[in-house]
């Protein structure tokens, strides 16, 4: 017994994934065979297309042929299927990466989520650092737009616990050897972007 499927089966299942992804509020693995195989099926899909158009070289024909019509509306619809999926997870990952501040190193240090990204998507993301970094170094001594906006401070300096070793940070006070355990009053300016990568905790 051999499985029918219709045209627009796989693309379904991308954007049913990217739903799940959404409904869960987590990052998917990339699913690079079911892409894959929705590219083939494009490619089935256009080879159609042009041996009906060979097929239809009687000088009586007019162009009215429904087969094109349905070929041509499961490529429209597998394409916007593919760029609903790939714009869902750079959304996803340009997310993801403010919410660590920025850290890209960070980020792509956890192997829980690099594992998820497929080559391209990491391509993607040292990309779009190195233009944010672009961006930042035009402004960086008014302003660090990397900086956590959620919850404006209230104060200049704020005390924090180390919740990881996280070595020598330079700041304005000077060097401090921020060791797992300890306790800090420290500008806040200075270690913003440690609070947000979970390296320190406000206390």
């Amino acid at each position: 017994m051999t499985e029918t499927r219709q045209y627009g089966d796989l693309a379904t299942q991308l954007v049913t994934e990217s739903r799940r992804s959404t409904a869960t509020d987590t990052l998917l693995k990339y699913n690079d065979p079911l892409v894959r195989s929705i590219i083939r099926e494009q490619r089935q899909l256009e080879q159609m297309i042009s041996s009906t158009l060979l097929a239809s070289e009687d000088p009586e024909f007019d162009g009215n042929n429904p087969s094109l019509l349905i070929y041509q509306t499961a490529i429209l619809r597998n394409k916007r299927c593919l760029l609903a999926y790939h714009s869902h997870r750079t959304d996803r990952l340009r997310d993801m990466y403010w919410a660590v501040g920025g850290a890209l190193p960070h980020l792509l240090s956890d192997q829980d989520i690099r594992g998820k990204l497929s080559p391209h998507e990491v391509d993607f993301l040292k990309q779009y650092n190195s233009a944010v970094m672009d961006f930042r170094s035009e402004f960086s001594d008014e302003l660090d737009i990397t900086a956590s906006i959620v919850q404006p401070p209230k104060d200049l300096h704020v005390l924090v616990r180390v919740i990881r070793d996280c070595g020598v940070i330079q700041t304005e006070l000077g060097t401090i050897d921020f060791k797992k355990g300890q306790r800090f009053m420290v500008r806040r300016a200075d270690i913003e972007h440690l609070i947000v990568q979970g390296y320190l905790e406000e206390v």
